[in-house]
């Protein structure tokens, strides 16, 4: 009695590691991925885009979402990909990313949304080091569902404000920075 008993954070880790978590797997490209249902705020058809010029090509616009706007992205040309065409099926995502102490909604668009799958932790591989068609930091994780790949989507990095805003020559405050180049 009386000792201080320090929690092995290994132990934890396996248990974190081992627990089954729920993921939003859609299609892009012909390809399935998968996002934390937790980043997920709704799902919505695609429609009332409006084009922002001057942006990178994997930033189609921004919607009205009840009185806010939210800027879009298109997931396929952000892995440096064909636009997405867009079908009966294509929908846009809305996702919550953090950014230092504030969250942005920010939509993605994909092909169709399929289904909320639960992979449990043992059923996750390292994302790949080559071969993927996508950065490396981009992915969490290679889910094994019914003998087939899942796609683990690293929302934080795919959707980093500070990176984004990089790109499109602004400062994440909003601030346009004169030495910069938009396509």
């Amino acid at each position: 009695m009386g000792q201080v008993v320090k929690a092995n954070p290994k132990a934890n880790a396996v248990a974190v590691a081992e627990a089954p978590a729920q993921y939003l797997t859609f299609s892009l490209s012909g390809e399935m991925f998968g996002l934390g249902i937790l980043n997920v705020k709704e799902i919505i058809e695609y429609g009332n885009l409006t084009e922002i010029p001057m942006m990178p090509n994997f930033i189609r616009g921004v919607i009205n979402l009840r009185g806010s706007v939210v800027p879009v992205i298109d997931l396929a040309a952000r892995f440096g990909g064909q636009p997405t065409a867009v079908g009966r099926r294509t929908c846009i995502v809305i996702v919550e990313v953090p950014d230092e102490d504030n969250r942005h909604d920010i939509g993605i668009i994909v092909d169709a949304v399929s289904e909320v799958l639960e992979i449990p932790g043992s059923e996750i591989e390292p994302p790949p080091s080559f071969g993927a068609r996508i950065r490396a930091d981009f992915i969490f994780g290679m889910g094994k569902v019914a003998g087939k790949f899942v796609i683990l989507l690293n929302i934080d990095k795919v959707l980093s404000v500070e990176e984004i805003a990089m790109l499109t020559g602004k400062d994440p405050a909003g601030t346009t920075d004169p030495n910069s180049l938009t396509h």
